[in-house]
């Protein structure tokens, strides 16, 4: 048994928690994560309880609940000044800590605890208005884009597939495969492990942009799923595809479009990501088995959120429906690692915030009297089969779509904050959300518990939701909440 264990995290940017093929997914390939979850434990009711990136990216890092660390909407260029996370606390250990790809932090080198960094955010907008100070720096701090140019040219860029960084247009990656922002990551990874520091126990994040739209995987991985008969999105009694084509656009829309054909070809776009960023994790492991340096580390796989992909007529994240909002999560503790669960499926309710107490756990380091979240390690280890909480109270503030929820291993209560609007469903019975209960005459006991649970969260909150015994709707929605950020994270 080590005495501190490696650790890789492994992190996606917008991936379902239903597109693997260990958790049954009729169509997507994954045969690299369908290995680590045979080997490890799968978490199938692993939540985003803010589902977009620099939310759901705080709570990874923070441990802390959205109330917490107090980002409940999306908002760029606001500072992580957070004194305890996840990076610093295992460098404060003893380990080597390094991230490789997306951390979508402010500002963007912000090392939140990582002493190596070698970043690529992606294609986000705020930093490329030309009237952000941080334009100049866009190309400085990403070493991807650095890369890019290099190789293939200066005048190349992310973008040059002709695709926007939220658009449900897909076509195969132009350059060399290589060249690939997926590839590059993993190679960067490599590098890491190679030139680490091998008197110390390293905690390496390698973090992709993918499936995170650009959906522009190399061909070969498109081809694989371009003539394949797709499994059509969900769709329900509640469904209003009219706003489909009231947005009609092509870039940055939250209901993607009504074409059949595109799509089919945004669903096989978004699978082929996928399946290229499972082999380029394939690489990874075969090197830590290579180096026999395997069995000495804890391998986390998840994604900062989901994508509706389609799903009654939605596109994109934010919502509270399970496209959304419910993330892949799967733990391989190594065997000289005390006490590792094998091809196990957990059905707690799990958030990312769990994630860091668990890896500060598990690494011999104190956990914060900060962290919310909670330590996974019990079942992890198979040392106890009880849940982590009943139910998680989820979140997204947003205009119109600004959202509350109430999830079980069971079922879901969903609150729009704004009109007023309410849905229950069965998740047990109908886990693709097709049949809208909330008017059901047998629900309504269970329906009045978990208002009741959302009731409970919300009281105390500064932009009134409750006045403690009933839900206030219309109150203005708040990205940042004041009274964390005034008085410090």
């Amino acid at each position: 048994m080590v005495k501190q264990p490696n650790i890789l995290l492994l992190m996606c940017d917008q991936m379902r928690g239903d597109c693997m093929g260990t958790a049954g997914h009729p169509d997507v390939k994954t045969p690299y994560l369908d290995s680590l979850a045979r080997d490890g434990v799968r978490f199938v009711n692993a939540y985003s309880a803010c589902p977009s990136c620099i939310p759901a990216r705080a709570a990874l890092f923070t441990g802390k609940s959205q109330e917490r660390h107090g980002r409940v909407g999306y908002q760029d260029g606001v500072a992580w000044d957070y004194p305890d996370m996840l990076p610093q606390l295992l460098s404060n250990a003893g380990y080597h800590t390094e991230a490789v790809g997306k951390l979508h932090v402010h500002p963007p080198l912000r090392r939140c605890g990582f002493r190596n960094l070698t970043l690529h955010d992606g294609y986000i907008g705020y930093y490329r208005k030309p009237e952000n100070p941080w334009i100049e720096h866009q190309f400085a701090h990403d070493a991807y884009i650095d890369f890019l140019k290099n190789r293939c040219g200066t005048g190349a860029d992310v973008g040059d597939t002709g695709i926007e960084c939220n658009s449900w247009i897909t076509r195969p990656w132009i350059y060399d495969e290589m060249s690939h922002p997926t590839n590059w990551v993993t190679t960067e990874t490599l590098k890491a492990l190679h030139k680490r520091d091998r008197d110390l126990p390293f905690f390496i994040m390698a973090s992709y942009v993918r499936p995170h739209p650009p959906w522009d995987a190399p061909v070969s991985y498109y081809d694989t799923y371009r003539q394949m008969q797709l499994r059509e999105p969900a769709s329900g009694d509640w469904d209003d595809p009219s706003r489909t084509e009231e947005d009609g656009r092509y870039y940055d829309s939250r209901f993607g479009t009504g074409d059949p054909e595109l799509r089919r070809q945004g669903m096989a776009g978004y699978y082929a990501c996928i399946t290229h960023i499972d082999h380029q994790i394939g690489r990874i492991i075969k090197t830590l088995d290579q180096e026999k340096i395997l069995e000495d580390t804890i391998v986390v796989f998840l994604s900062d959120h989901g994508e509706m992909l389609f799903d009654h007529s939605l596109f994109r994240k934010v919502v509270p429906y399970q496209g959304s909002i419910n993330i892949p999560l799967i733990f391989r503790v190594g065997q000289n690692i005390a006490g590792g669960s094998r091809n196990a499926v957990c059905g707690r309710v799990v958030e990312l915030r769990d994630i860091a107490p668990t890896l500060l756990e598990m690494a011999g380091a104190d956990i914060p009297q900060s962290m919310d979240g909670r330590s996974l390690e019990p079942l992890l280890t198979g040392v106890s089969a009880g849940p982590v909480r009943e139910y998680l109270h989820g979140e997204h503030s947003g205009g119109e779509a600004s959202n509350h929820y109430i999830v079980s291993e069971k079922d879901k209560y969903i609150w729009f904050s704004q009109s007023g609007r309410e849905q229950y469903f069965d998740l047990a019975h109908d886990p693709r959300e097709e049949d809208d209960l909330i008017g059901a005459p047998g629900c309504q006991d269970r329906i009045s518990i978990l208002r009741g649970r959302l009731v409970q969260a919300l009281s105390g909150r500064e932009e009134g939701y409750t006045d403690g015994s009933r839900l206030i709707p219309g109150r203005p929605p708040q990205n940042l909440l004041n009274g964390v950020f005034t008085t410090g994270a």
